[in-house]
């Protein structure tokens, strides 16, 4: 993270929410997309995906975004309500997310079985390696509620609860001394390439966690700094747009498989960095990466960010808006996917279908839970009695507001 500015030119007050940044929410909906896409064993999409041209992918674009809402939903309840209340709020978030992990497991779990009996197709439970699970069911549900269970396709909800019990003490550090805050991430991640902060993800061998929480808060907690107000981000410089645009072309040919395993050059400068492009303990070149797109994203919408408020976009931003019900959705329904194609084949015409229908059910849940978090049963009937006096223009406003879409023009965080 870069350290040299650290005061906002327009300091945010801590104490107030700030507004939903249409930018995070649409970036975050491309990355519920591309992860369904990316989770379906054999997808001929698979081969378009972001992944296929840099050392990064859409779980990067995944945790930054969500450092960046954890900063908007928790960071300021720190100093509005106190120290209690801060570390109470992170922790009732993340013990909804520890019951999102187990109902996932369980429910993926439960399609593999079903498609397994159902189907003369292939067996789905070994296809995902679950047989440990179903064969030492007590081995495995210890694990699996302790979370040293954490088989592959489970990982990134582990990683991000993880993450979320790390914001009281970077905060902490931040309020104590804010070069301490913003060091600590990058020290964190420094220690655990130097040593190795390893969690358990078996019991019956030594496999660790894919993610590994303490390589990956780096960008969280990027994300989370940034939200805050932590660390200056200034307007586009063209310098930096090509500097950013020549590293993702770059990338391209030393990543992309035709290319790479073609051209002796590439095939040799990719094996020479290939330590820096780790995944499981977040390599460099993958955090240069994604912050390239993100500056080249930036510079591409700066001043220009009313876009992200078209029509056709709303179903994107809306799925980034409920991404944790959507990621849920998108781990079961992947297996769905695998299913069907291997009941039609993997030609472009069901790729297209089962991606399309993918895509749509995804869409339906998160306007379906962003209904449901609207608590439509309060609202009055039409021509109750409105004591407030509002009437329902003004309800209708207090909602909209609420549900991060302000009218008229829409504000973003100071920058």
């Amino acid at each position: 993270m870069n350290t040299a500015t650290t005061a906002p030119a327009t300091t945010p007050d801590p104490t107030k929410k700030s507004r939903r940044d249409p930018r995070i929410d649409v970036m975050r909906g491309l990355a519920m997309f591309i992860i369904f896409i990316a989770h379906i064993p054999g997808n001929p999409w698979t081969g378009y995906i972001p992944a296929r041209f840099g050392p990064s992918d859409a779980t990067e674009w995944f945790v930054f975004c969500s450092g960046f809402a954890s900063a908007i939903a928790f960071g300021g309840v720190f100093l509005r309500a106190g120290w209690t209340l801060g570390i109470a709020r992170v922790l009732y978030r993340v013990w909804q997310i520890y019951w999102a992990q187990i109902g996932m497991f369980l429910a993926t779990a439960g399609v593999c079985v079903l498609g397994t009996w159902a189907l003369d197709t292939r067996d789905y439970v070994a296809q995902l390696n679950l047989y440990a699970f179903f064969n030492n069911p007590k081995e495995g549900l210890i694990g699996l509620f302790t979370l040293t269970y954490v088989p592959n396709l489970f990982d990134i909800l582990p990683m991000y609860m993880v993450a979320l019990l790390l914001v009281p003490a970077m905060v902490a550090l931040y309020r104590l001394n804010p070069i301490v805050g913003l060091a600590a991430p990058l020290l964190l991640w420094g220690a655990n390439r130097a040593i190795g902060l390893d969690l358990p993800a078996e019991w019956w061998s030594d496999r660790t966690w894919f993610f590994n929480p303490f390589a990956w808060q780096l960008i969280f907690f990027t994300g989370f700094a940034i939200a805050r107000g932590w660390i200056t981000v200034p307007p586009p410089s063209r310098l930096w747009t090509w500097l950013a645009a020549g590293y993702l072309i770059v990338m391209v040919p030393i990543c992309y498989g035709p290319i790479f395993n073609n051209v002796p050059v590439f095939d040799a400068i990719g094996l020479a960095i290939l330590p820096t492009f780790d995944k499981t303990d977040f390599g460099i070149a993958r955090y240069l990466h994604f912050l390239a797109i993100a500056y080249v994203l930036r510079a591409i919408l700066y001043r220009r960010e009313e876009l992200l408020y078209a029509r056709w976009i709303a179903p994107i931003r809306k799925v980034g808006q409920q991404a944790l019900a959507v990621f849920i959705t998108s781990i079961v329904l992947s297996r769905v996917g695998a299913m069907a194609f291997d009941i039609w084949e993997r030609d472009a015409l069901t790729a297209l279908l089962v991606n399309a229908v993918g895509f749509t059910v995804l869409i339906a849940v998160a306007y379906a839970v962003a209904w449901l978090k609207s608590e439509p049963w309060r609202r009055q009937p039409a021509g109750a009695a409105d004591p407030a006096g509002q009437g329902a223009a003004g309800q209708g406003a207090a909602r909209q507001g609420a549900a991060g879409d302000p009218p008229g023009r829409r504000a973003f965080p100071a920058e």
